[in-house]
């Protein structure tokens, strides 16, 4: 399932045209220094495109803000990271939502525990974040978590029995407050994992509308560092599958094949909980950005999304 879509020809029209209702309101994740590179977004993303900041241990809040400031004077829903592992303490988390109010009126992130394995200060997870009630007092009305299809190995190293249970936690912080909150999760390479860890959620009592993550287009090796590096699990098999063939290694990857099977499945049953898609621009974000273009991601305008 999921097969890799490696650019040859053009897509048939059928498959252009069974994506364009599913990406409709995606949403993209840029980090300040690939934002920097950008010379304007408007001429690139939908209006009103959620953009989500990715916060990466060692960059100064100063360019995260900065860049959600930029972001939101061009029109943009800002959706900046909150990583639990690299805030110090709750006058640091109370100082970085202030400022992303006051400087680019920001009502809403991705709270997350961060890509480090030992914590820096309090916090080690997204729901110390949460339980600190700040994002409550402070008017945050957009909540979403991180969810992993394939697993998070800082988390559970043999399992997902603690990702679960985090995760009932977290429908449960839903249900008792007013925050609209959303799964958006770690990208993957085939639909399988997603489709098998959504029902292993609704078994669990897990209701939260599902972003999936789908990497952009870009080279091969570049996507298997960055599966490498982010953890991806089982569904890497499809491009160390690809990887073996030498002639391939050069060849633009896209996810059509695999955002097609995905929009075929939502189709089928609109119960299906994946929601929207959220791009990782792995490859670049002009790439990126005109590879949804191209099928019917400029459409997505904020009425498309439920959360």
């Amino acid at each position: 399932m999921g097969l890799l879509t490696f650019r040859k020809r053009a897509e048939p029209a059928s498959v252009k045209g069974g994506i364009e209702g599913f990406l409709a309101g995606y949403s993209i994740e840029v980090m300040p220094r690939t934002a920097a590179k950008v010379e304007d977004f408007r001429a690139l993303l939908p209006e009103g495109t959620r953009v989500y900041i990715a916060h990466i241990d060692g960059t100064p809040i100063d360019d995260m803000v900065g860049t959600a400031r930029r972001l939101a004077a061009d029109g943009f829903e800002v959706m900046p990271h909150f990583p639990a592992r690299i805030i110090r303490d709750k006058a640091m988390l109370a100082d970085w939502i202030a400022r992303y109010q006051g400087e680019a009126d920001v009502r809403g992130g991705l709270i997350l525990a961060g890509g480090v394995a030992e914590p820096r200060g309090d916090f080690h997870s997204s729901m110390q974040l949460l339980e600190t009630g700040l994002f409550d007092r402070a008017g945050f009305d957009r909540l979403h978590v991180a969810g992993h299809p394939e697993g998070n190995r800082d988390i559970d190293p043999e399992g997902e029995a603690q990702v679960m249970q985090a995760a009932r936690w977290k429908q449960d912080f839903a249900e008792r407050t007013d925050a609209a909150m959303a799964l958006v999760t770690q990208f993957a390479f085939e639909a399988a994992p997603v489709v098998d860890w959504t029902r292993r959620l609704h078994a669990a009592g897990v209701g939260l509308p599902v972003h999936v993550g789908i990497a952009g287009p870009a080279r091969l090796q570049t996507l298997i560092k960055f599966a490498v590096a982010c953890g991806v699990g089982p569904s890497l098999r499809v491009l160390q599958k690809r990887a073996m063939d030498v002639t391939k290694l050069v060849m633009p990857y896209e996810p059509t094949g695999l955002v097609a099977e995905l929009a075929a499945l939502k189709a089928a049953d609109p119960a299906f909980p994946v929601a929207q898609v959220h791009l990782f621009p792995l490859g670049g974000i002009t790439q990126s950005a005109e590879w949804a273009a191209a099928h019917g991601g400029a459409s997505a305008l904020p009425a498309a999304r439920a959360v």
